[in-house]
């Protein structure tokens, strides 16, 4: 599982930092989570293949995660795109893009897709056959959804010294990957155990950007591997956080070790404290497995 940051600080684009946006690599698939301004210049730069991304995810309707939204569906347009695109995203999304499509006469040659989203419980939103995305509502100023991420349990490993041991014909290989036992032509039963060997364990991810500290998450969020969950404020601000609807570092820590996650991502710092740091300083005080996000970074998740 690989997280590529293209934006990753609180409100406004700056020369040196870039709004909300992410590339989440989950078995082989790719979805891009927000779409803040100059987010096609970062998937360039990080040679990110344009037609690779067939889904996009947006938390909600503030500026710094969709506003290079538009921009984007255009580009894929002026490439000729051909390949269907689903845009997830609150209730208004749809409005908004078509609304800027129409008047610029940019209509796209390729199918677009939107699924609104309106519902302030969990719901599953897409379901490939290696990957489940559910929603996980927040708590902000407005409609907002981080989004889950779940890799589908993977087949067994055979183990092929074992299984040409027993000369076993390569017709019974998927029924044995996924946990039948071997019938030999003699009828001896070979049991799966000896054949097999456990799968990597399936992944998970959730995206949590925007939202105040919200302990109702926490039980959704259980033993999820990879949890990013915004870290607006320090904790000598958290004066600020409740009000705007965003988080501590602190509070961040709180629910990763609430929910049992295996790693904290922090990010959507303001840009007020000089140093990213000390947002992990104060989150280790709380949660031992913390990494920070920021611009450009890869986040490798074996």
């Amino acid at each position: 599982m690989k997280l590529t940051v293209l934006g990753c600080y609180a409100a406004t684009p700056r020369t040196f930092t870039n709004p909300t946006s992410q590339v989440l690599e989950i078995n082989n698939e790719l979805f891009l989570i927000d779409c803040g301004e100059g987010t096609q210049v970062e998937l360039r730069r990080h040679k990110i293949k344009f037609g690779k991304i067939k889904h996009v995810f947006i938390s909600h309707l503030h500026g710094d995660h969709f506003y290079g939204l538009v921009g984007l569906v255009s580009t894929f347009m002026l490439l000729n795109r051909k390949t269907e695109l689903h845009i997830y995203g609150p209730k208004g999304i749809k409005e908004i893009v078509l609304m800027q499509l129409k008047f610029s006469n940019s209509w796209t040659g390729y199918p677009l897709y939107f699924h609104e989203l309106t519902s302030n419980e969990p719901q599953v939103i897409l379901n490939t056959r290696k990957v489940t995305v559910e929603t996980v509502p927040l708590k902000h100023r407005i409609y907002a959804n981080g989004y889950l991420f779940r890799e589908k349990p993977k087949p067994r490993k055979l183990l092929m010294e074992e299984v040409e041991n027993y000369n076993i014909d390569v017709a019974y290989y998927k029924g044995i990957k996924k946990g039948k036992d071997a019938i030999l032509e003699d009828g001896t039963i070979i049991p799966n155990s000896k054949l097999t060997a456990d799968p990597e364990p399936a992944k998970s991810y959730a995206f949590c950007s925007d939202t105040a500290y919200n302990p109702p998450m926490v039980e959704q969020l259980k033993e999820t591997t990879v949890l990013y969950h915004e870290s607006t404020f320090l904790e000598e601000h958290a004066y600020l956080a409740a009000p705007t609807g965003h988080s501590t570092a602190r509070e961040a820590a709180a629910i990763a070790r609430a929910a049992n996650v295996s790693h904290l991502v922090l990010g959507h710092y303001s840009t007020r404290y000089e140093s990213i740091e000390i947002f992990k300083n104060e989150a280790l005080e709380v949660f031992p497995q913390v990494h920070l996000a920021d611009d450009g970074k890869e986040l490798h998740f074996p």
